[in-house]
């Protein structure tokens, strides 16, 4: 799984609802390129972009097991997950060429946000005795 981190702290690009049209459409391009060419390769298995904190929610199991639900955004929180990959690869090294191909999507003015994507192994289950 390859996962999209984003933080406006610390970094030289500004929050995307800044953006210009035109640097929106080439970021999106490019990611349908990077969903066709992981399809094509037979390695796209599922990928989604996430709403941004605002949208997001935390929820714990209060007293009785009723939901207890924090809304965003989080004051404590610098960074967020914006968006997902389950890719089917050969081994962990193709997964870091990806990811790395990911991280240089385009932002202001064309420039490679060079954003970090962490690249987890999915488990599975352990095969179960018979």
């Amino acid at each position: 799984m390859l996962l999209m981190q984003f933080s406006p702290a610390g970094t030289d690009f500004p929050s995307i609802d800044t953006w210009t049209p035109e640097e929106i459409r080439a970021h999106i391009a490019f990611m349908g390129e990077v969903n066709a060419k992981l399809t094509a390769d037979g390695e796209w298995v599922d990928g989604q972009g996430l709403g941004g904190p605002q949208q997001a929610r935390i929820v714990r199991a209060g007293d009785g097991g009723a939901p207890v639900v924090t809304e965003g955004p989080f004051a404590e929180t610098k960074e967020f997950l914006a968006g997902f990959w389950l890719v089917d690869v050969e081994s962990p090294e193709r997964a870091v060429e990806i990811a790395a191909h990911i991280s240089t999507a385009p932002g202001p003015g064309g420039r490679p946000l060079n954003m970090p994507i962490e690249v987890h192994p999915v488990l599975s289950a352990p095969p179960q005795e018979l």
